[in-house]
Order: structure tokens, then C-alpha cells, then sequence
């Protein structure tokens, strides 16, 4: 694969080029990719070796950090666990619609904090043409993001992990952070969040742990989004289970509707 090959060469030569790297690892498929590529440029045992720092947060799914702790055991990774702190931050906790710039704002603040290398993230090419408050937040703290200097977007990521063998993550489906969930204006609970994070694992537990699963906390209740089509026999388990659950935690469940990517965020223009 030619083509694969000289993507990995170009973002290699890019973090050769860096030098020290404290790289944030989320759990997902772009941050475990560049941690992975990282730790493998760079000489090891020596300053130049890079840190891997997960921020240990109610937002964040447990099956991440399973995964990092694994992986980076497997690997040999210099890792770090903090607490980012982004609970304690009235501002992220009111959940506006630029939510995710006070959450990075407290990352790498703290990664600021615990460190002096080269703070360094997985964004990628594609993320630049999103809502991605979170780049605002890493221009201020000096963030340099490997994947976007050599050109590779989320295809090209998922490519260079299965050529690296990575099989573990390299078909993660997308998984943002928890609070991602939570309709926009509505407080960030840590509550809300575990809620959230156990009802989608018991969702994956029917479907399988590769499927697109969201969790919606909205104003008029609980809504469940899935990629693919159900057949009917799936969508009333799927839908027993949500009423059960939300039951248990006096929540409305207010039905099963298709995945749609950031279904949960409401605009600035629209508040």
C-alpha cells in the first residue's frame, strides 16, 4: 500500500521534526494513532521519548481509558493520568454552545501544567471544517496538531493504524467526549454523563461494540441514535431496555431515531 506508506512517512517526518511531545490521549482512533506513531519515531529511554497524558474525567467513556491503559502497557508508553479539572469550571458546566473551547481550555491548561514539552493533539485534517471550538483553545496554548501538518484526514488515520496492525482501535467508531450528548443549555451533570456512558455500553452489549451508539440527554427526555437500521424485533428490546433504564433514574424515554452527528448541539444563532 504505497499510498498508506508514504501517509505514515510524511506524519513520522512530521513528529521527527518536533522534537519532545506531550501528546493528549482521549481513547479514540486519532489521539491512540498519533500516541502510537509517536512512541515509535522517537528514540526510547531517552528526552526525547514522548509523554502520553489522558485526562481522567467524568465526560470521558471508562472503556477509554481501559483502552489506553492496555494499549500503552502493550507499548511501552511513558503515560500520565490528571485530572483536567473542567468540572470545576462553571462555564464548561453551563454547557454553551462553544462548550468544548472551556474543556480544551482546561486540558492543556493542566497538561501546561504538568509538563513543558510541545503540547501535541490528534485533530486531523477533517476537523477543520467543523464546529470545533476546541481549536480556538489550542491556538492559545500553542497545541500543534501532527496529523493536519502532514495532510492526513480520518481515512487516512483508520488506513495507517491497520498498517500498523492496530486492530483494537483502528475500526473504533467515532467517540467524542460524554458531554457531547447533552443538549446544548442544559448543565453538565456528572450524573447525566455516567447515565450516559452505561446505557451506550448496554446498547452495544445487543448490537456489538463496533456500532454507532448516542445517548441524547434533550429537554423532553432521553433519545436513543443508532447508525444502522433495526429490525423490529431489535428496536422493542432496544426500546424496553431504555425505558427500564430511564425509569430506574426517573427519566423520560422519548424514543429511537437514527444517528445524526451532533444532533445534540443547538447553535449560537439558534439560542
Amino acid at each position: 500500500m504505497p499510498e498508506v506508506a508514504d501517509q505514515l512517512a510524511r506524519l513520522e517526518s512530521v513528529i521527527a521534526g518536533l522534537g519532545p511531545l506531550a501528546v493528549a490521549v482521549s481513547g479514540g482512533v486519532d489521539s491512540m494513532t498519533l500516541a502510537s506513531v509517536a512512541h515509535r519515531v522517537a528514540p526510547r529511554a531517552t528526552a526525547l521519548a514522548p509523554m502520553m497524558i489522558h485526562a481522567v474525567s467524568p465526560a470521558v467513556p471508562a472503556a477509554a481509558r481501559a483502552l489506553i491503559e492496555e494499549h500503552g502497557r502493550a507499548e511501552g508508553w511513558h503515560l500520565r493520568f490528571l485530572d483536567a479539572g473542567e468540572q470545576n469550571d462553571a462555564a464548561y458546566r453551563a454547557n454553551p454552545f462553544n462548550r468544548c473551547y472551556f474543556c480544551k481550555s482546561n486540558l492543556y491548561a493542566a497538561m501546561r501544567g504538568a509538563t513543558d514539552r510541545l503540547l501535541a493533539s490528534g485533530t486531523n485534517l477533517d476537523d477543520l471544517s467543523d464546529h470545533r471550538p476546541g481549536l480556538i483553545a489550542a491556538r492559545e496554548h500553542d497545541v500543534v496538531h501532527p496529523f493536519v501538518t502532514a495532510r492526513i484526514d480520518k481515512a487516512a488515520i483508520r488506513a495507517i493504524t491497520r498498517h500498523l496492525g492496530f486492530t483494537r482501535f483502528a475500526e473504533l467508531p467515532a467517540q467524542p467526549c460524554l458531554a457531547s450528548r447533552v443538549e446544548t443549555g442544559i448543565a453538565i451533570d456528572p450524573r447525566d454523563l455516567a447515565f450516559i456512558d452505561r446505557t451506550e455500553r448496554a446498547v452495544r452489549a445487543r448490537l456489538g461494540t463496533g456500532e454507532t451508539v448516542r445517548v441524547r440527554v434533550r429537554r423532553d427526555g432521553v433519545h436513543l441514535e443508532i447508525a444502522r437500521g433495526l429490525d423490529p424485533a431489535q428496536r422493542a428490546a432496544l426500546t424496553a431496555l431504555l425505558v427500564e433504564r430511564c425509569a430506574e433514574e426517573n427519566r423520560l424515554f422519548a424514543g429511537i431515531a437514527p444517528y445524526r452527528t451532533g444532533s445534540a448541539f443547538v447553535s449560537e444563532a439558534a439560542q
